[in-house]
């Protein structure tokens, strides 16, 4: 081990500026072990509506705070999470599977974001509009939409939350975040940040329970104004259209099947080395993981030489133990749904050329993968895997990958290679997504706009974009 095993906290809801029991409990399961490492507190209906009560009033003092005072306040809930952050890590590795290094970069890269939010809502600018008359003065404001409810998923249990969490408190708004009940310690610390940082009573609330049930009870709730989803493409259509039938705004940020565009004429030993690492980066449970890998004809046995030796290279383990590349998978049911995939791109022709099988008995471990020759009959090329399996196909003409990259109905990420300014030029526009990384992996960064097209969402979780959801905007005509 390269450190002794921390202890890990059990996790209460947080409700109305203080902690809570809960009506009932649950295990939280160390996916390395899968041994149960802690408590978990489940609300009930009642602690769900004292909930959306306490971020009513929340909201109602909150959005008389400066812009200028919410910024200082959510700075010093960073630096809280800064001075916290290898505990924080420690606790995440436990709880979630990532190694210890990816879950250090998430907690610190989850103050950065903090930070960033804090400067945007001393910027929240309004303007004024010429008259048309001089007596009459045209102003518009932006102004907090209101109290929010917030989903986040176990995959990235600090920056899925902190991204909802930070804009809402810079807009001046309130939020319930329902936590993830397989990660909720690392959700739980970020409040604490916050808490410890003398945010106001209900102004944050933290609950957990059976997902269906909250989010209905929230989405329905009177007092939300609006939800900020992160999720799977089913489940974030029933929730938008629930959404929908009570008029809440809505931000979506669902799956993804990121095409990865490998060109002759790129850098063929750095594209394969950067794409394989980007594939088993959180065991490859990440919603803009590169999924299908295109290689032009020329280059595609120098790539795949280069990308199976990489693959190969991974160390997998325990998340805590020094030099862990990759993790266990997040459950067992990733587990089933990777040798399902495996075995009926099998069925359908490929060959696997690296993994291929779960490691071992204990933990939810599964071999870095790769498969040639996968046709696109194969389930895989059509269902976001969310696991380190890559299918590495080829292509011949640009005509042709372009439809390859478009085909499906996802349209979150995408990844390109190749020395041409023209090609990727071209690229930028003619792929169907929200978001295209060229000759690097660049995505993800708190300035910058995070959401998808098509099937994989509406809305930014990141950039000035993301401030735009939780502000709504109010024309004021005077006559002098």
């Amino acid at each position: 081990m390269s450190t002794s095993q921390p202890s890990y906290p059990d996790t209460q809801l947080y409700i109305d500026g203080a902690w809570h029991a809960g009506a009932r409990q649950t295990d939280v399961i160390n996916p390395a072990s899968e041994v149960a490492i802690g408590r978990l507190a489940l609300a009930s209906e009642a602690e769900l509506e004292q909930a959306a009560q306490a971020a009513q009033r929340g909201f109602a003092e909150w959005r008389k705070v400066s812009a200028y005072e919410r910024s200082k306040l959510m700075r010093r809930a960073a630096d809280n999470l800064r001075a916290r952050f290898e505990t924080v890590a420690a606790i995440m590795t436990m709880e979630q599977g990532k190694p210890l290094a990816e879950a250090r970069v998430e907690t610190l890269s989850a103050a950065d974001t903090i930070d960033w939010f804090a400067e945007e809502a001393r910027r929240t600018y309004g303007r004024v509009i010429p008259s048309r008359s001089g007596a009459v003065q045209q102003v518009v404001t932006r102004e907090p939409v209101g109290p929010v409810a917030a989903f986040t998923p176990w995959n990235f249990p600090l920056n899925q939350a902190v991204r909802k969490v930070s804009a809402a408190l810079a807009a001046g708004c309130s939020i319930v975040l329902k936590g993830p009940e397989e990660t909720p310690a690392s959700c739980a610390a970020l409040v604490a940040a916050f808490h410890d940082a003398g945010l106001p009573a209900g102004v944050l609330n933290l609950v957990f329970g059976v997902p269906a049930d909250v989010s209905r009870f929230f989405i329905e709730h009177p007092v939300i104004r609006k939800i900020s989803f992160t999720g799977s493409t089913a489940v974030g259509k029933q929730l938008a259209a629930m959404a929908g039938l009570h008029m809440k705004r809505a931000t979506m940020e669902l799956g993804g099947h990121a095409p990865a565009i490998v060109f002759a004429d790129a850098d063929i030993p750095r594209a394969a080395k950067l794409l394989a690492t980007a594939k088993i980066r959180n065991a490859g449970q990440v919603c803009i993981s590169p999924t299908r890998f295109l290689v032009e004809d020329a280059a595609y046995d120098q790539f795949v030489e280069h990308f199976v030796a990489t693959i190969k290279s991974i160390k997998v383990g325990n998340g805590l133990q020094d030099g862990v590349q990759m993790g266990p998978l997040a459950n067992v049911r990733r587990v089933e749904a990777m040798e399902r995939l495996v075995a009926d791109a099998r069925e359908h022709g490929a060959k696997v050329l690296a993994g291929g099988e779960r490691i071992g008995r204990e933990g939810y471990f599964f071999q870095p993968t790769v498969l040639v020759d996968t046709p696109l009959s194969a389930r895989i090329l059509t269902e976001e895997p969310f696991g380190p399996v890559a299918p590495v196909n080829r292509f011949s003409s640009y005509d042709e990958v372009i439809a390859e990259a478009n085909r499906l109905p996802y349209g979150l990420a995408a990844y390109a290679y190749t020395r041409s300014t023209s090609t990727a030029a071209a690229l930028s526009e003619d792929i169907e997504s929200g978001m295209i990384s060229v000759n690097h992996h660049g995505l993800g960064l708190a300035e910058t706009p995070f959401g998808g097209v098509k099937d994989s969402g509406y809305g930014s979780e990141g950039g000035t974009e993301a401030m735009e959801a939780y502000l709504v905007t109010k024309f004021v005509s005077q006559h002098r």
